[in-house]
């Protein structure tokens, strides 16, 4: 097989976007000449890369494969410009991070100040909800992924770096509000609003509950922390939060912390990125950075 690094660049581009005119678009060059070079390397390799279906691109076992070897060697090449632009002085590249969506509301601050320290860096951000973010960890599409609750079916390096408590809140006019300490057991007729199954925040609600032998009267199931806050005010329920996503003054206008026996729940944020993939500079100098700034979160 001859197939050249600007090929593979091309390939990765077409596993990262799906789209042959998306691919072209990334690496700069026409649709025309895109569909050459991806023609090109499916004959080189000899078996078929991938498959169009209504329009949409779908690769094959072997597409896959190449995906993840094009990643690795382009990782490995963005490293090894780091190490150079270092000896030269120089701090540029880019960083990739995907965080769970309730990090939203610290880590772009916290990017923000990296930024500031280093702005010669591009930063790529994903937010998405949990299984979202554990896929992009099984690809290995980024440089590091934050979230409250790894995966355990994958081998990872898994660093604490800020608690994360999970508080319990009701509307401001609620009747528990007033009250200095509450028994969970006051709580069997409220209904309450969680999020959605497999999310962080979810699976350390049910274990919690669990564990103190206590079955919820689950109203809503939804997908973010603006809903169910929005649920909370309307009236909707009590929910579970974590207590970053209820930094703003607006929030704590319309919504009570109850004191219950049992809150909060004690949970960490985790830096966590694949076991035995090695770390570019800028990722290395990130998560220092990271532990540095989370002091004034704690």
């Amino acid at each position: 097989m001859n197939i050249t690094f600007r090929q593979l660049r091309l390939f990765l581009a077409l596993a990262e976007t799906g789209s042959v005119s998306a691919a072209a678009r990334m690496v700069h060059v026409t649709q025309p000449t895109a569909s050459m070079g991806l023609k090109e390397i499916s004959d080189s390799v000899g078996v078929p890369l991938y498959e169009v279906i209504a329009r949409k691109v779908h690769l094959t076992q072997i597409g896959h494969e190449l995906a993840a070897t094009a990643r690795a060697i382009s990782n490995e090449w963005e490293s090894f410009e780091q190490i150079v632009d270092g000896v030269k002085g120089l701090t540029r590249g880019k960083l990739k991070v995907a965080v769970v969506s309730t990090a939203k509301y610290f880590i772009p601050r916290i990017l923000g100040t990296f930024c500031a320290k280093y702005p010669q860096i591009d930063i790529s951000l994903e937010i998405l909800n949990r299984d979202g973010v554990v896929k992009r960890l099984e690809e290995n599409l980024d440089d590091l992924y934050i979230m409250s609750q790894p995966p355990i079916h994958l081998e990872i390096d898994d660093e604490v770096f800020m608690p994360n408590r999970l508080l319990l809140v009701a509307p401001k006019e609620h009747s528990f509000a007033s009250k200095k300490s509450l028994d969970l057991s006051l709580l069997k007729g409220e209904k309450f609003i969680f999020r959605e199954r497999g999310s962080g925040t979810r699976m350390s609600t049910d274990a919690h509950f669990k564990k103190l032998k206590f079955n919820p009267n689950i109203r809503l199931e939804l997908g973010s922390n603006e809903a169910i806050k929005q649920a909370v005010i309307g009236g909707l329920g009590l929910a579970v939060l974590s207590e970053y996503s209820l930094d703003e003054k607006s929030d704590r206008d319309h919504i009570s912390l109850l004191r219950c026996r049992e809150f909060p729940i004690h949970t960490s944020w985790h830096l966590v990125n694949p076991r035995g993939k090695k770390l570019s500079p800028i990722a290395t100098v990130f998560k220092k950075h990271l532990s540095e700034q989370a002091k004034h979160w704690r």
